[in-house]
């Protein structure tokens, strides 16, 4: 009998090796099909890209915006007259003759047309300042913007054939959004510090396409999905926040020169030394609701104008008013949050049913934690699906 245990201790250890090797083979047959995905494949069933013309007013822009619900697009220009964002080439094409009819110099965003509403002027009383020189400021031509903020001083592209897996590499970075050229072909040039890129039409990817194609698919991400957002690494604890006393002028303000999109609204301490024209370290304060660029899309310029001297949590309330949501703070808000134990797919899901690009996270008080953002998740479902976990 004694000798018979070493052989029970073996067999022991081979059943276990075969169990994992089974799980492992289980694993790598549902991550698989998902790597085998390409971009042409998430762009399938997108509309028609959605674009303005350099000379369209900011005005005219806003009203695109509005109208086609989004919250970015590029810009078109003849071509030969313009240097595009960041030196890119990004021309569109006649599919028969090839001659060029349009060169994309740059993308506009909600928050660049915010960035330049809120601009400084010289003026003492920005408030009234702003309000006074609203209308002329939506006259500019939409060229004469780009470039407010960070995010619309390149232009990114992506071929249909970009594997799911390099495609998230790019989003998982904090690039928000790519043209896909179709019909067409790409080239480097200038030993690809430059991109060319020529085709007779495009389509746009966002990252919200992408984690929208995963949760549609979240049954081959089980295993994943189900795990806690805290153990997987997903959330960023140092979150910038603006008091409620704040007024909506100087949170665009705080937005645009710390690049953000969007910030967490916290009760103000009362403290005499909380500058409320300040963004604030808002970890451990109770979190009241959000300010977001994607908030003011639907405003008109005269609700604009109106808007910009209030403070953010009279702006987020008569905003949640006027688009019908329910009168509880955390409603009018459109206070989107969660835990560090609620699972990644359950953020998933609420990032994309509710249209954030980002998740508040919250401790059992309410107060602010930190965030998840569209980056966190395609980033932690990327390293995943990699085939070593430790490949980056």
């Amino acid at each position: 009998m004694v000798e018979e245990q070493p052989a029970q201790g073996v067999a022991v250890a081979v059943a276990v090796a075969a169990a994992t090797d089974m799980d492992m083979s289980e694993a790598r047959m549902r991550k698989d099909p998902l790597r085998g995905i390409k971009v042409r494949e998430l762009i399938a069933e997108k509309r028609r890209l959605v674009e303005v013309p350099y000379t369209a007013t900011l005005s005219h822009t806003l009203n695109a915006l509005v109208a086609n619900r989004v919250v970015a697009v590029p810009v078109a220009a003849p071509p030969g007259q313009w240097i595009g964002a960041g030196g890119s080439m990004i021309l569109e094409s006649d599919k028969h003759s090839g001659a060029v009819r349009k060169h994309y110099i740059g993308m506009i965003t909600m928050l660049d047309i915010l960035a330049h509403i809120a601009g400084d002027d010289g003026a003492e009383d920005s408030f009234a300042a702003a309000a006074a020189n609203l209308d002329s400021k939506m006259c500019v031509p939409v060229s004469s913007v780009i470039g407010h903020c960070l995010e619309s001083l390149s232009l990114w592209t992506l071929s249909p054939n970009t594997s799911i897996l390099d495609c998230m590499e790019v989003f998982s970075k904090g690039i928000h959004r790519a043209l896909v050229p179709l019909e067409g072909q790409m080239e480097n040039v200038s030993s690809g510090v430059e991109l060319v890129e020529s085709a007779s039409s495009y389509q746009m990817l966002t990252q919200m396409d992408v984690l929208k194609f995963f949760k549609e698919n979240a049954s081959q991400l089980e295993e994943l999905v189900s795990q806690p957002v805290g153990q997987l690494g997903a959330v960023t604890e140092n979150v910038f926040a603006v008091t409620n006393k704040t007024p909506v002028i100087e949170a665009i303000k705080c937005m645009r020169a710390a690049s953000l999109t969007a910030v967490p609204i916290i009760e103000a301490s009362g403290h005499l030394d909380e500058d409320p024209k300040q963004l604030v370290l808002g970890r451990g304060r109770k979190l009241t609701g959000t300010l977001s660029a994607t908030d003011l899309k639907g405003c008109s310029v005269a609700l604009l104008q109106s808007w910009l001297p209030r403070s953010v949590q009279e702006f987020t309330a008569e905003l949640g008013s006027r688009m019908g949501r329910a009168t509880t703070p955390a409603a009018v808000s459109r206070l989107v949050d969660c835990t560090v134990d609620s699972s990644l797919g359950e953020v998933v899901e609420k990032a994309v049913n509710e249209h954030v690009h980002r998740v508040w996270v919250v401790d059992n008080n309410g107060s602010l934690y930190g965030l998840i953002s569209l980056s966190d998740m395609i980033r932690v479902i990327r390293l995943w699906m990699l085939p070593n976990p430790f490949q980056v």
